[in-house]
């Protein structure tokens, strides 16, 4: 993809919109990557769109890894070729365990112009800019909690019994909702939430029928150089109202020794991940409880950064850190056997992870959450959050945090 070609960005309020529906409508497999502008230690994704028609799993892209650029997706589920560990709740939607594949052709976006990286770029470029459609609007839809509030809590007093007597200091305890519409256009539902939610780990993700509608705040792993750089998000609050509440609730979670023991509980099992991987000697805490405001949530966010060793495969650094210690807690294998246990569903593509990466080896995987799952052909789809458990949390306000972390996502499909 050496050759590329410049295009001046269309004076239309939709024509990011209009190049999604383009790729679809070419392509089996896509990603769009988006940072939204958005202030990120270590910055968020660059704003690019990769795309292809031949897949690879993540045992078959490790053969490419330094060699080929590649995009990629690994399900929560993965979790069972890392560990000794099954996945036996209902199936919401069937996502590809892992799935990578080598772009073919790669466009740019900057302030001003579009570049398009392929061998007819001039071509496919004036295309995208021949004709727009119209904006467009999604159906409402309805949606259905899988689990009520009832027996959230009584969960969450199972895990907290699990708690006391030793098995485990933290757990993250996912719900899933439901919506079920034939006429739902991911690529819409994307601008919608994009538009409700900005973040800078951003992403629209095809594969074939299914489809990965992305707003997430949270980085699982990034690679520079022999860099590793780990951010773990641990702590949650709303935004204020006014400049003078916002401010107050942003020092109420930095000074909150909940959540500053949840965050700390992560750093140190991702600190212990990175070390399997990483220099003797060079695992370090770049920032510990920093608060970063959203467009809805202040997020507490750690920086985990090592020297990487030499001559690592893909396949051995996902063996090492994946799923990411933010999505089941600590100790981890104990915490998905549990997961596995109260959760009544199976996660799939939630709380896994999605990224590029360079021909160098340099890549950035974000964690898939505040993201919508769909399958255009089924035409049904699916969300979940959740929160850290530990023994002194409160039901009602862990159950309030997770509306609070899906409430753009229901604003999207509820057309609110």
């Amino acid at each position: 993809m050496s050759e590329k070609f410049v295009f001046s960005i269309p004076e239309h309020p939709d024509w990011k919109c209009h190049l999604l529906q383009w790729f679809d409508k070419q392509y089996s497999y896509f990603s769009f990557f988006q940072n939204n502008g958005i202030a990120y230690p270590h910055d968020g994704f660059s704003n690019v769109i990769f795309a292809a028609n031949q897949c690879l799993d993540l045992a078959e892209a490790d053969r490419f890894y330094g060699k080929n650029e590649l995009v990629g997706i690994v399900s929560y589920d993965y979790k069972n070729k890392v560990e000794k560990l099954r996945s036996n709740n209902s199936v919401l939607i069937d996502c590809p365990e892992s799935l990578f594949f080598i772009p073919e052709i790669r466009i740019e976006i900057g302030k001003k112009n579009f570049t398009v990286f392929h061998p007819e770029g001039k071509k496919i470029g004036e295309e995208i800019k021949k004709s727009f459609q119209l904006i467009l609007s999604n159906p409402k839809v309805k949606v259905n909690p899988l689990t009520t509030r009832q027996d959230y809590c009584a969960a969450i007093k199972s895990i907290q019994n699990h708690i006391e007597e030793g098995d485990m200091y933290e757990l993250n305890y996912c719900i899933a909702f439901t919506f079920e519409s034939q006429k739902w256009n991911p690529v819409i539902g994307f601008r919608d939430l994009v538009g409700k939610s900005p973040m800078p780990f951003s992403s629209l993700f095809k594969a074939k029928e299914k489809y990965l509608i992305g707003a997430s705040p949270e980085r699982f792993l990034k690679k520079a150089g022999n860099q590793l750089i780990a951010q773990p998000i641990k702590g949650t609050i709303k935004r204020g109202k006014d400049a003078v509440e916002d401010d107050f609730l942003k020092n109420q979670l930095l000074n909150s020794e909940k959540e500053r023991a949840e965050n700390l509980m992560i750093v140190d099992l991702m600190r212990n991940d990175l070390s399997k991987i990483s220099e003797i000697g060079s695992v370090d805490v770049e920032e510990l409880f920093g608060v970063y405001p959203f467009a809805k949530v202040h997020q507490m966010i750690s920086t985990v950064s090592s020297t990487i060793k030499k001559e690592l495969g893909l396949k051995e650094i996902f063996h090492a850190t994946f799923p990411m210690g933010s999505m089941t807690g600590a100790p981890k294998i104990k915490c998905m056997e549990l997961i596995e246990q109260y959760e009544n569903f199976q996660r799939g593509w939630f709380s896994g992870t999605l990224g590029h990466i360079q021909a160098n080896g340099d890549f950035d995987f974000n964690v898939v959450i505040r993201s919508i799952v769909f399958d255009r052909n089924a035409g049904n789809g699916y969300f979940a959050v959740g929160s850290a458990i530990t023994y002194d949390a409160d039901a009602g306000y862990e159950y309030e945090e997770c509306l609070l972390k899906a409430s753009a996502i229901m604003e999207v499909l509820e057309r609110k």
